[in-house]
């Protein structure tokens, strides 16, 4: 010890601490080694006050921003989810209004087929016609040869004449008919290929429509199936069954209508239409789970009980050969204490080991307990909301010192506090 001292007086020269009274001097003397152990501790004591601070800062702006974080995902979601929902519902319209229009060039390709028909029969009507006049004038040819033959020539030239006059006059009337025939013709067919390209365009024109209404319902399909993935994460988390929750849930909210009432419009039997329509209908179905959902985290006591700067002291789980059924947050007498969830209080008093404890019922079968309180604010029956004040830290009960015992106890189980509280988080 002699050889330390000398070897640190070079850097740490003895000192000697005076203490004068009325009658007597004493002094006391501090030695090189003395003075080691003294600034090794205070260094070592600065040190992990300002790790400890820095740590509890951390944590606070964390779990104070986390609720936060989670509200403006969900409102940036939902404003997400109504811009594809309105770009859905115009797609639609625009799909119904081309199925109209193509149903209205369908019914003029039947009518021009009509007329096309018509006019063919006409025609057919003619040139039998003209095949009985033809047949008629060989007749009359013949006739008149035989006229020739056997009357004199003066007269048979006469009655010639005129038989060839009407039968001119006929063919005239007929020729000018099977023209006007074929000019109807033609221009029935015109008509009829320009509905028909008319027709097309319309349909390629529906089809893009449809496959636009396509792709924005998948993208939609799958920005909803991957949003309700870490709600789903959530309950499994803090050892909640997903499908009771959700059966619970809506068995206080059953309404219907409004914008998770099922599509029902008519496609007038297209198979792609009515793929688009169960695609919707199938997204509506998920919006209605992750909604549920939603209102289910409101209910569960996800926020942290102190806001304040604090320190866990211990964990959930076996100690000192007991079991632990809460975590200890340790902080200075008066910190004030939160709700974590909306609830209604059921105890609120002194109770053996805890001191102060009060106990706050949630939905869902969840229950929290905040023990060794200094100061209880809430009253049996009352109903309280998430981040109201409940109270202040305390060392009441069976306590070494002022903290808050933090329990979450499901149908009277106790689970960790910690998978709630990290809940919170995967949520963003």
């Amino acid at each position: 010890m002699n050889r330390l001292n000398s070897s640190l007086e070079r850097f740490l020269p003895e000192q000697r601490l005076f203490l004068r009274s009325d009658d007597a001097t004493r002094f006391v003397r501090l030695r090189p080694v003395t003075q080691l152990l003294g600034i090794s501790g205070i260094t070592l004591g600065f040190g992990w006050m300002l790790v400890a601070s820095s740590i509890l800062v951390i944590d606070a702006v964390s779990s104070g921003s986390s609720r936060d974080q989670i509200i403006r995902t969900q409102s940036a979601f939902e404003e997400r989810l109504d811009q594809l929902s309105a770009e859905r519902d115009a797609r639609a319209a625009e799909a119904v209004a081309a199925q109209n229009r193509f149903a209205v060039a369908l019914d003029q390709v039947s009518q021009m087929q009509s007329k096309l028909l018509a006019s063919e029969e006409r025609r057919r009507e003619l040139e039998t016609g003209l095949n009985v006049v033809q047949s008629t004038l060989r007749d009359a040819i013949t006739e008149r040869d035989d006229a020739i033959r056997l009357t004199d020539g003066e007269d048979a030239a006469a009655t010639d004449a005129d038989r060839s006059n009407e039968v001119s006059v006929a063919l005239d009337i007929l020729s000018g008919e099977l023209r006007s025939a074929a000019e109807e013709r033609s221009e029935a067919l015109q008509q009829a290929e320009q509905a028909r390209s008319a027709a097309a365009d319309l349909e390629s024109q529906r089809d893009q429509i449809i496959a636009r209404n396509d792709e924005i319902l998948t993208r939609l399909e799958d920005a909803v199936t991957v949003s309700v993935k870490p709600l789903d994460e959530v309950f499994r988390s803090v050892g909640m069954n997903p499908e009771d929750v959700l059966r619970t849930i809506r068995q206080g909210y059953s309404g219907q209508g409004g914008p998770l009432t099922p599509l029902s419009y008519s496609t007038r039997g297209d198979a792609a239409l009515t793929q688009g329509e169960t695609k919707a209908n199938q997204i509506i179905v998920t919006l209605d789970q992750m909604n549920t959902y939603r209102i289910a985290i409101e209910k569960l006591p996800l926020a942290m009980p102190v806001k304040s700067a604090f320190r866990y002291t211990s964990g959930f789980g076996r100690r000192w050969g007991r079991m632990h059924e809460g975590v200890d947050m340790a902080g200075p007498v008066g910190t004030p204490i939160y709700a974590t969830g909306d609830g209604v209080v059921i105890f609120a008093g002194r109770q053996s080991g805890y001191g102060n404890l009060i106990k706050i019922q949630h939905e869902l079968g969840v229950e929290t307990r905040f023990g060794h309180l200094s100061r209880i604010g809430v009253k049996k029956g009352q109903r309280v909301s998430q981040g109201e004040r409940i109270g202040d830290m305390g060392n009441t009960g069976r306590s070494t010192g002022p903290h808050l015992h933090y329990e979450v106890r499901m149908k009277g189980r106790a689970v960790d506090p910690m998978s709630f509280i990290k809940a919170a988080s995967n949520v963003q």
